[in-house]
C-alpha cells in the first residue's frame, strides 16, 4: 500500500484583537491626566516667575532706605527737620518691603483676595507720597513738608533765612567754589557747571552782566542801583565774602531748586516702583485664580 502525502493543515487565519473599552477608557484617562498635569506646572512656573520678579523688584525699595538713613543731608536740611521725614518715609517703605513679600508667603496660596488687598493699600499710599513730592498740583499743600510750595513758604521765612545762609557760608560752599576755580579764566569759568547753590548764592545773576575777575568776585559797570530796570540781586551783590549773593532772590530760588531736584528724584522712585510692583501682583494674582480655579 503506497504511503500518503502528509498534508500540513494550512493555519488559521489570525484574528484581530477585540478592542477592550476599559483600556480605551484608561488611555484617555492618562492622557488628560498628563495634560493637566502639564497644564498645572505651567501655571506654577508663570506663577513662580512672578513671584520672583516681584521680589527682585522690591529690593530697589531696600536700597532707597540705605541711601534716605545715610545719606549726607544737602545743604543744612536738619534746619527743616527734614531728617525726621527722611526716617518716617524709610520705616514706611521697609514696612512696604515686608507687606509686598510677606503677602507673597503666607496670603498669596490660601487666600489671594486677601493678599492683593493688603499689598495695595500701603503701594497706593507710596505711590500718593510720591506725587505729592513731585509736586502734583492736586495733591501739594504748604502743610505737607518736602514738597516744592512747603519749601518755597520755608524760605520766604527771614528768620529761617538768616539761619539757612548762615549754615551755607559755614559749609563752604562759595569757598569750595572759589579755591576751586581760581586758575580758571573768564571763559573757562563760563563753562563750568555749577549746582543750584553755587550759581544763585556765590555769582551774581547773569542779567547784571559783571565783570568776572574770580568766582565770588565781580566788577560792577557804572549803573546807577537807583534804576528801577536793574535787577535787585545785582544791587544785593556784594564782593564781600561773607556777603556775596546770600540776600538775593537768586539765592533762594537756587537753594529750593536744589532740595525740590533731590525730594523730586525720590517722588519719581516711589511713583515708578508702586506702579511696578501693583502691576507685578495684579499679574500674579490673576495667575493665582486661574492656577486655583481652572487647573
Amino acid at each position: 500500500m503506497a504511503d500518503e502525502p502528509n498534508i500540513t493543515p494550512p493555519p488559521p487565519p489570525e484574528t484581530e484583537p477585540t478592542p477592550d473599552p476599559e483600556n480605551n477608557t484608561q488611555t484617555k484617562q492618562d492622557k488628560g491626566s498628563k495634560k493637566n498635569m502639564f497644564k498645572d506646572l505651567k501655571v506654577k512656573h508663570v506663577t513662580g516667575i512672578l513671584s520672583l520678579v516681584s521680589f527682585v523688584l522690591s529690593l530697589p525699595i531696600l536700597a532707597s532706605v540705605t541711601w534716605l538713613l545715610y545719606m549726607k543731608s544737602y545743604d543744612c536740611e536738619w534746619l527743616f527737620k527734614l531728617p525726621r521725614l527722611q526716617i518716617g518715609i524709610s520705616v514706611g517703605l521697609i514696612l512696604v518691603f515686608l507687606v509686598c513679600n510677606g503677602a507673597l508667603l503666607f496670603l498669596r496660596a490660601r487666600w489671594p483676595m486677601v493678599a492683593i488687598i493688603v499689598v495695595t493699600v500701603p503701594l497706593t499710599l507710596m505711590f500718593t507720597v510720591g506725587l505729592a513730592l513731585l509736586g502734583s498740583n492736586s495733591l501739594e499743600s504748604r502743610r505737607v513738608p518736602a514738597t516744592p510750595l512747603w519749601f518755597k513758604m520755608k524760605v520766604d521765612d527771614d528768620g529761617l533765612w538768616n539761619n539757612l545762609k548762615g549754615c551755607i557760608y559755614d559749609v563752604h560752599v562759595c569757598q569750595d567754589l572759589a579755591a576751586s576755580s581760581m586758575p580758571l579764566k573768564p571763559s573757562d569759568f563760563n563753562k563750568k557747571k555749577l549746582s543750584y547753590v553755587e550759581s544763585g548764592c556765590c555769582t551774581p545773576p547773569e542779567e547784571c552782566h559783571m565783570r568776572y575777575v574770580n568766582a565770588t568776585f565781580w566788577e560792577k559797570d557804572d549803573t546807577p542801583e537807583t534804576d528801577p530796570s536793574v535787577n535787585a540781586d545785582c544791587n544785593a551783590w556784594k564782593n564781600d565774602k561773607d556777603v556775596l549773593c546770600y540776600d538775593c532772590q537768586s539765592c533762594k530760588q537756587g537753594y529750593v531748586k536744589a532740595l525740590k531736584s533731590k525730594w523730586s528724584k525720590l517722588g519719581v522712585f516711589l511713583v515708578s516702583m508702586a506702579v511696578f510692583l501693583i502691576a507685578c501682583h495684579m499679574a500674579l494674582f490673576l495667575a493665582t485664580m486661574w492656577e486655583i480655579h481652572c487647573t
